[in-house]
């Protein structure tokens, strides 16, 4: 009998801005990612002021979900998928994010998107920000920076829930938003990027303007989960967490309490928000270390204290090391850090730790307490055709099997676990570097980093593997 509830929600997660496409269609405005450039592991992504003719764009196709929803969501209908984690494009609904009034034609797509994934069976899970941030908010406000953007993200939200009322259960208000503690979150989080045209990840902003920004991104999550409580209390409202943990790399207690500091600066900070409803006790050492002076408007803490979300959602794909002492750094890990000696590393340098996957749940539930959902995991890799023609891709089947045993072994702890949505379920432009030749998905698209390909889709053999495990709600992993 296996050890995942009943109703577990298996499925896959995506992003609009890596897969959908259509970029400028029906109305949509220009968000943040629409901006960027491609790059590669080695290359990396810019983001540009304006559209530049000479300069490739991958999120303005990407896979063209646009147009293939239909035949994707039968894809993963195929599979079995019981809920399909995806995010509407703020852009298509409020193409510079001031209207009053949203593009109905943007409404009327996302209506067909989810009558799709119900004829299947399949309830979305719906990101509300995904890195999508209208670039006009961008040009005109700094992004998040300026607290005029938390009336703009309500009156968002409260046009897509009355609209999908009926159609979307869960919801999550902001991806990944502790992001916004680094200084890669400005492009991709915070939008905290105005005038700046450099590398995407590279942009230099202070600790004041982005622990500004995320704090009207807690005012902002806040108020709307209080709003949907009320006005929509079948809804369920959960956190989106990118979780980075990292270990002590030597049982020097100097390591141990930076490894602490680290683990309360880059996770319990946002998540001590969005779940307890209060900024936690260490909030202002790291002010103080980081001169930042928080401004909050009366009314501010009462917000945060009454708009604390139903569940806690995350993204697990690595571990790091932290020391005092001399290390070896990381090629690739999300957040650099010490090299872990004791673990293998993706062709990206990203180093596999799927045992952490169990430590992770287990920390986050001893704290919280609420339902948890991995909602992002996976390995991106090169995936080469074989001379039969097809995608052989074991190394993803090991990656997600390991992960998935230790997800089983944290249930039998105690952990209360909701479902699991690996990333990019179908081969999806990569966020961190704006490239199609790091793959994610189960299913191959014929789409390559110079824009070139005719975007057909192709199981590879994890395919039918996932299908497998859905099928026996994850005791067959073989």
């Amino acid at each position: 009998m296996s050890v995942f509830r009943k109703d577990f929600l298996w499925g896959g997660a995506t992003a609009a801005n890596q897969f959908e496409g259509g970029w400028d269609a029906d109305g949509k405005g220009p968000s943040v990612p629409d901006m960027c450039t491609n790059g590669s592991h080695t290359v990396p992504k810019w983001i540009t002021t304006a559209i530049r003719p000479d300069k490739l764009y991958p999120s303005h196709e990407a896979i063209d979900f646009y147009h293939h929803y239909a035949e994707d969501i039968a894809l993963f209908a195929e599979m079995g998928f019981k809920c399909f984690r995806l995010s509407i494009n703020w852009t298509r609904i409020f193409p510079t994010g001031e209207e009053t009034t949203p593009n109905e034609k943007g409404l009327e797509f996302y209506d067909k998107v989810f009558d799709c994934c119900k004829k299947h069976g399949i309830e979305p899970l719906v990101t509300i920000s995904h890195y999508e941030l209208p670039y006009a908010l961008t040009e005109k406000y700094n992004g998040w920076a300026d607290r005029r953007l938390i009336g703009f993200y309500e009156n968002y939200c409260h046009a897509i829930f009355e609209r999908y009322k009926d159609k979307v259960k869960y919801w999550l208000t902001f991806n990944e938003i502790n992001c916004g503690m680094s200084g890669f979150g400005a492009v991709l989080g915070l939008g905290t990027c105005q005038g700046y045209e450099g590398p995407a990840m590279g942009i230099e902003t202070s600790a004041q303007t982005r622990l500004q920004a995320l704090h009207h991104q807690f005012v902002a999550s806040a108020k709307v989960v209080k709003y949907a409580h009320e006005h929509y209390p079948q809804f369920q409202m959960g956190c989106m967490i990118a979780f980075m943990a990292t270990y002590p790399m030597t049982c020097d207690p100097a390591d141990v309490v930076l490894n602490q500091q680290k683990m309360q600066e880059g996770n319990w900070y946002c998540g001590d928000v969005q779940v307890r409803g209060a900024y936690p006790h260490f909030a202002k050492r790291i002010w103080k270390e980081l001169g930042v002076e928080l401004k909050m408007e009366p009314g501010d803490e009462a917000i945060l204290k009454e708009g604390t979300v139903d569940f806690y959602t995350f993204s697990y794909y690595m571990t790091n090391c932290v020391t005092t002492h001399e290390g070896e750094q990381t090629s690739g890990n999300l957040m650099g850090g010490i090299k872990n000696p004791y673990l293998k590393a993706s062709d990206w340098g990203w180093q596999i730790d799927p045992q952490g996957l169990r430590y992770v749940l287990n920390e986050i539930y001893g704290r919280y307490q609420i339902p948890l959902m991995v909602v992002e995991n996976g390995l991106g890799a090169y995936d080469e055709r074989s001379e039969d023609g097809k995608f052989h891709d074991s190394y993803r089947i090991d990656y997600l099997r390991s992960h998935i045993q230790e997800m089983a072994k944290a249930v039998e702890d105690g952990v209360d676990l909701m479902g699991y949505t690996p990333w990019g379920c179908i081969d999806l432009v990569s966020a961190s570097t704006g490239e199609m030749a790091k793959r994610y998905g189960f299913i191959y698209v014929n789409k390559f980093d110079d824009g070139t390909g005719d975007l057909s889709r192709e199981k590879k053999d994890s395919f039918d593997w996932y299908k497998k495990v859905i099928a026996t709600n994850g005791e067959d992993l073989a």
